[in-house]
């Protein structure tokens, strides 16, 4: 009994691997009316699975329904985020806002954090994030209305669109081919009366359930993902970036422009040190050296043959004497 259980088991787990291994063939896209078009019909449903001769579950005594895993591309699962950098008057108001139109929209708060900074000039103003989920259907009117916070060019602005089709319909099928293979799990584990076997095709089952609790979740995270798209916004205040003017003089850019007037000085005296030390100096030497040498033996040759006139001036006063 043992080894049928055995045996029925490992025949399941095979079957389970093949079919959760086929993916969906590729499907052309319109992105423009999000319609999907196929070649065929055929195109949209893989290959049925593999079924094994009927002898091996007559042997094994299992009883084995094919699990049909159709795919039907109705709708593109696609999973939208977007960021954004909006220059406002009263970060504060503005997170308030954008977090009550996501509300009104069906949509939620995902996370907001408000903190405060202290500019150069001593001034203390607010500076915010905020995060926030809206139907997908209704992101470009969410954009707008962020937009709209301010009366200054958006900071910057990324869109990020992914279809994740392909992926949510394997999944798809995974998960009703585990929940095939539970079924037959239970069925056997009804049948076995030894407590090893029941121990045998309990731990099996846990392992089935477990993965299709995870392959549940991932679909649950793109349905939902795909249903509110993700909108990240940064509210920089406008004090922070407004430069300081005084009766039409602005103190700020003049600064700037005499420290970079300062940095360029330094570079120039860098590279002139730099020339020097690597190159020149090098130079200069294998020049030099040879010239020292030469003016030292002329100098000790010199030196020698005033030696010599002196003492022989010397020994001619000396004979004379």
């Amino acid at each position: 009994m043992l080894k049928r259980i055995v045996f029925g088991i490992s025949l399941i787990t095979l079957l389970m691997a093949g079919c959760a291994g086929a993916r969906a063939p590729e499907s052309e896209f319109m992105y423009g009316e999000a319609i999907v078009e196929r070649e065929s019909a055929d195109q949209a449903m893989p290959a049925a699975p593999m079924e094994a001769p009927a002898e091996i579950y007559e042997e094994s005594g299992i009883g084995y329904e094919s699990v049909n895993t159709k795919v039907t591309f109705n709708e593109r699962i696609v999973i939208t985020n977007v960021n954004l950098g909006v220059i406002v008057a009263d970060p504060a108001e503005s997170m308030k806002a954008i977090g009550k139109m996501a509300e009104e929209m069906g949509g939620f708060i995902v996370s907001a954090n408000l903190n405060q900074i202290s500019l150069s000039s001593g001034e203390e103003v607010h500076q915010g994030t905020i995060t926030v989920r809206v139907p997908a259907e209704q992101v470009n009117e969410a954009v707008t209305f962020i937009e709209e916070q301010s009366d200054k060019p958006v900071e910057y602005k990324t869109i990020d669109s992914q279809d994740v089709t392909r992926d949510y319909t394997d999944l798809q099928s995974r998960l009703r081919n585990l929940q095939a293979a539970e079924e037959q799990l239970i069925e056997i584990m009804n049948d076995a009366y030894e407590t090893e076997d029941v121990l045998v095709v309990y731990s099996e089952l846990i392992r089935v359930q477990e993965q299709i609790e995870v392959i549940q979740g991932q679909i649950r995270y793109f349905e939902e993902a795909s249903r509110l798209s993700a909108i990240s916004v940064e509210l920089i205040p406008e004090a922070s970036v407004d430069p300081l003017t005084v009766a039409g003089w602005q103190p700020v850019g003049i600064a700037r422009d005499a420290v970079q007037a300062l940095i360029n000085t330094l570079q120039i005296l860098v590279n002139v040190v730099i020339w020097l030390v690597l190159f020149i100096l090098p130079v200069l030497l294998v020049i030099a050296i040879p010239i020292l040498i030469i003016v030292y033996i002329l100098l000790r040759w010199g030196k020698r043959r005033k030696q010599k006139r002196e003492m022989k001036t010397a020994e001619a006063d000396d004979s004379n004497a």
